[in-house]
C-alpha cells in the first residue's frame, strides 16, 4: 500500500496509533463560496485543478448563495467575511448579481481572481459596486511571482501581462487590491518581499509589499512521503494554536456536477474530498474536523496558510 495513502487513511488516528488532531468550529467568521472551477487558465500546480475544461465545480446561483446568506442571518453566525473563489469567479454568469447582493447585506467581500480578461469584461458593474461600497469590497490578485517568466512558468505563456493590465485597472480605479504570491520557487521570503515591492513601484501601485494581509505568501501544498500527521500532541510540540487554523473560521459551500444542492466543506483546499462534506446547511456543518489529509500538514498547520483577510 502507498506510503502516503496508508498514513492519511483513518480519521481518527495516525499511522503510528495516535489520536489524530482535529480543530473545533469556533465561529464562522468566513463564508467562503467556491463559483465553480471553470478558469480561462490551466496553472501547472491549481490546488483544485481549475482550467477551461474543468466543470467538477459548476457555476454557483445568486439563489443559492442567497440561501446561504439568509441561514447566517437566520441564526446569528456571526459571519463577518464573505470569500469568492473559483476557478476564475469573474467567469460566472451571476457574479456581478452575487457581489451586490452579499455587499448590501454589510458582508466585507474577498473576491480572489487572476485579474485577467473575465474580470476586465465585468468593469462596468464592479465600478459602480466599488463606488458605492468601497472599502468594503477587497479584490486579491494572484501573482505567482514577481518575475514575468516565473508567474507565467506557472500559468502559461502571455499570462503576465493581461494580469498586470488588470492589476493596474484596479488600482487606477481606486480598489482595495490585495496580491496573492507562492514561495513555489524557495525562495527567502524577504527576497520575495523586496522583489514585489519593486514591482509595485515600477508601476505606480499603492501596495505595501511588507504588509503580510496586502501580499499573501502562500506556502506550497505538498504530499511528500515524508510529511507527518498532525496527532493531538502535535499542538503544544509546535506550539500552534488549533484556533488559528481555517477550519476553525471558515467553510465553503460547493455545488457538484450534478448534485441538486450545494455542499458545505470544511475548507478551501478540499473541494473534492467527501470526508470533508460536512452537509448542506452552515449549522449541519458546524462539527469538530479531523485533519485527515496531507493539505492540513503541508498548508495549515506547518506552512501557516490561510485564505482569508485577517
Amino acid at each position: 500500500m502507498d506510503t502516503q495513502l496508508k498514513k492519511f487513511s483513518n480519521p481518527l488516528y495516525t499511522a503510528s496509533g495516535c489520536p489524530r488532531a482535529s480543530v473545533k468550529l469556533k465561529q464562522l467568521k468566513t463564508l467562503w463560496f467556491n463559483t465553480g472551477t471553470l478558469c480561462n487558465l490551466a496553472c501547472s500546480h491549481c490546488y483544485i485543478e481549475s482550467s477551461p475544461s474543468n466543470d467538477r465545480l459548476e457555476f454557483i446561483r445568486l439563489s443559492q448563495v442567497q440561501q446561504f446568506l439568509d441561514e447566517i442571518q437566520r441564526h446569528d453566525l456571526g459571519t463577518e467575511e464573505i470569500g469568492l473563489t473559483g476557478g476564475e469567479p469573474f467567469l460566472n454568469p451571476d457574479i456581478i448579481a452575487i457581489v451586490g447582493m452579499i455587499l448590501r447585506r454589510g458582508f466585507r467581500l474577498l473576491i480572489l481572481t487572476n485579474a485577467t480578461r473575465p474580470m476586465l469584461k465585468r468593469q462596468a458593474g464592479l465600478l459602480a459596486l466599488q463606488k458605492r461600497y468601497g472599502k468594503q469590497l477587497t479584490v486579491r490578485v494572484s501573482i505567482d511571482h514577481f518575475d514575468a517568466e516565473l508567474h507565467q512558468q506557472e500559468r502559461g505563456a502571455k499570462s503576465w501581462q493581461p494580469m498586470l493590465d488588470g492589476l493596474c485597472w484596479l488600482s487606477d480605479q481606486g480598489f482595495t487590491v490585495h496580491v496573492a504570491g507562492r514561495r513555489l520557487w524557495g525562495d527567502d521570503e524577504q527576497v520575495l518581499r523586496e522583489g514585489y515591492a519593486a514591482l509595485f513601484k515600477r508601476h505606480n501601485l499603492k501596495l505595501d509589499a511588507f504588509d503580510k494581509t496586502a501580499l499573501l505568501l502562500f506556502p506550497e501544498i505538498t504530499i511528500a512521503p515524508d510529511l507527518p500527521e498532525i496527532t493531538e500532541e502535535c499542538w503544544q510540540i509546535l506550539n500552534v494554536d488549533p484556533d488559528a487554523m481555517m477550519c476553525a473560521s471558515s467553510r465553503m459551500v460547493v455545488v457538484r456536477r450534478g448534485d441538486r444542492q450545494p455542499s458545505v466543506m470544511a475548507c478551501t483546499l478540499l473541494a473534492y474530498d467527501q470526508q470533508f462534506n460536512l452537509g448542506t446547511s452552515l449549522v449541519e456543518a458546524q462539527g469538530r474536523v479531523q485533519l485527515n489529509h496531507p493539505h492540513c500538514a503541508s498548508f495549515c498547520v506547518l506552512g501557516g496558510g490561510t485564505c482569508s483577510v485577517g
